[in-house]
């Protein structure tokens, strides 16, 4: 099977695999460029509700397919660039799910996740120091605002691996789990989040993400959506709400936010 992006939907979760197992599921230029298109459709349907990303087999991704930088490393990292903002911009919760090597523009996707869940073998790294690359400005602020300055700089100076206790205590990692037991996690943990208000979801998505100018628009849609309506009525009634509100509504959003 040629070097590509997989995806499937299931009970409101699309994930989407980075299929390139001869490379350690290197993104090709091509990969880097079919991401965007596709996390839009996943952010206009309906019947998505939270994205996950992972690798083929056993790694992650080991970054870039170094044959793509040759011609034009310039041109190559633009196009990681342009990915990652892309899945920074989906307005749904994002998932990381990482086993094995997460180097490079690997560790820069799983960074513009919103959560990282990682096999206990896995290992993270940053890697332009040793090809002489200068890291995208965003790609570096991204960094230091989820695992800090030193952190950051350690990953950025050094292009050294690191394994999932450091990962975890920095913050590049949210749970760390068993290999046999991550699958299991990462399913329960979705169907929580697909249980909860997309609402709520959103709006702290881009609260947390520094976004200063939406705050009225997110209060309208507060009084106007009917999420809190139904969440306290359903706790009242002791049952399961079944919010109305959905991201379909600022499917546009995403788009919008990488112009």
């Amino acid at each position: 099977m040629e070097p590509q992006l997989l995806h499937s939907v299931a009970d409101g979760v699309a994930t989407v695999v980075i299929h390139h197992p001869a490379k350690r599921n290197a993104m090709t230029a091509d990969m880097w460029r079919a991401l965007p298109p596709l996390l839009d459709t996943l952010a206009a349907d309906p019947a998505v509700r939270v994205l996950v990303l992972t690798g083929e087999g056993g790694t992650f991704c080991a970054g870039a397919d170094i044959s793509s930088l040759r011609d034009s490393a310039g041109e190559a990292q633009n196009l990681a660039v342009a990915a990652e903002e892309a899945l920074a911009a989906f307005p749904g919760p994002t998932l990381a799910v990482v086993r094995g090597y997460c180097v490079g523009g690997g560790c820069q996707l799983a960074a513009a996740c919103d959560l990282r869940f990682a096999d206990e073998q896995a290992s993270f790294g940053i890697t332009p120091a040793k090809l002489g690359i200068v890291y995208a400005a965003s790609s570096t602020r991204r960094l230091v605002s989820l695992v800090g300055p030193a952190t950051a700089k350690y990953l950025l100076y050094s292009g050294e691996l690191i394994d999932t206790g450091r990962a975890l205590r920095t913050g590049l990692v949210d749970e760390v789990l068993p290999g046999a037991e991550l699958d299991d996690r990462v399913a329960e943990f979705t169907r929580i989040l697909v249980s909860r208000s997309q609402l709520t979801q959103a709006a702290a998505k881009e609260f947390a993400d520094g976004r200063t100018d939406r705050d009225a628009y997110w209060a309208r849609q507060a009084r106007e959506g009917g999420d809190t309506a139904e969440g306290v009525a359903a706790f009242l009634e002791r049952r399961s709400p079944e919010f109305p509100w959905t991201t379909s509504a600022t499917s546009a959003t995403s788009a919008a936010r990488r112009g």
